[in-house]
């Protein structure tokens, strides 16, 4: 069966109208009509019955509309087997936790279906830990935060880190800041350490954690604050304002080896900013 007439026939299945599936496939309603008039002399069975108000099909028509759903899937996996890439090898990525769930599986996802012979290995970690295994040569590639510009890498995009708790919370400003810190060596725990200490306020650690979750549950027990970056703010948390020394910015690169897979995902992250960006809560 020729796929041409069975997409346009497919369309008119799914909008139940010759004129949105028309408009969807970008063609003219003559031409719809002629596909479908074409496929239903080729099978010898009327497959809609069409009036002024609406199109069913027949029983004839629910048939070829699980055939034609087949014969165009297969077609869709023919064509990305034939058109994916000539990339090959071992892709070791990193990134950061607390991006892993917002907007980055669509980006891995297009990654994976347009270079198919890459095999991508995935590991999700702390930013701090993740400069160090690629350093040490353990990574390839990693998405992480970096609070100081560095002259390797690229940036994604910017934002300021903020004081983040139960939006209830209140410091008793004689006493130190109660803290929920990522263990060591995480870069939000050294910047809000130094910033603290900057400002002369005493601190302690109510809480080390060695996951965001962690660190999480701890302030929706509402046990201190932690620093956060604004975008990725948690649900039942909120940024704070309790006096408290602000954050500075912090960046979010990509930092990697000169591998061509390397390189090819590292440029569809940052083509990828705003659907990144557009994912994250504020």
């Amino acid at each position: 069966m020729d796929p041409t007439l069975l997409r346009s026939f497919d369309a008119v299945v799914q909008t139940r109208s010759f004129t949105e599936a028309a408009s969807r496939l970008r063609l003219a309603q003559s031409t719809i009509s002629g596909h479908v008039a074409r496929l239903e002399r080729s099978c010898g069975r009327r497959l809609f019955v069409r009036d002024t108000h609406s199109v069913t099909l027949t029983l004839d028509g629910e048939a070829m509309a699980g055939f034609a759903r087949s014969v165009l899937q297969a077609e869709d996996r023919a064509r990305r087997h034939f058109t994916a890439s000539s990339l090959r090898g071992r892709l070791r990525f990193g990134v950061s936790e607390d991006l892993v769930l917002r907007g980055l599986p669509e980006v891995l996802r297009q990654f994976v279906q347009t270079h198919q012979a890459v095999d991508l290995e995935l590991t999700v970690g702390l930013s701090g830990s993740l400069h160090e295994q690629l350093q040490g040569g353990a990574l390839d590639l990693i998405f992480v935060k970096r609070t100081r510009p560095g002259p390797q890498g690229e940036t994604v995009w910017r934002e300021r880190l903020a004081w983040i708790g139960r939006p209830d919370i209140r410091l008793d400003p004689s006493l130190p800041v109660p803290l929920i810190l990522l263990a060591p060596p995480s870069i939000t725990r050294l910047r809000a350490l130094d910033v603290l200490e900057a400002a002369g306020r005493a601190w302690r650690v109510v809480c080390t954690s060695f996951s965001q979750s962690g660190s999480y549950a701890a302030a929706l027990a509402g046990l201190g604050v932690a620093p956060h970056a604004v975008s990725l703010v948690p649900p039942d948390l909120a940024e704070v304002e309790l006096g408290l020394p602000p954050l500075g910015e912090i960046d979010f690169v990509v930092l990697g080896n000169a591998g061509v897979a390397a390189r090819a995902l590292a440029r569809l992250i940052l083509d990828s900013a705003p659907l990144l960006q557009g994912g994250l809560p504020g």
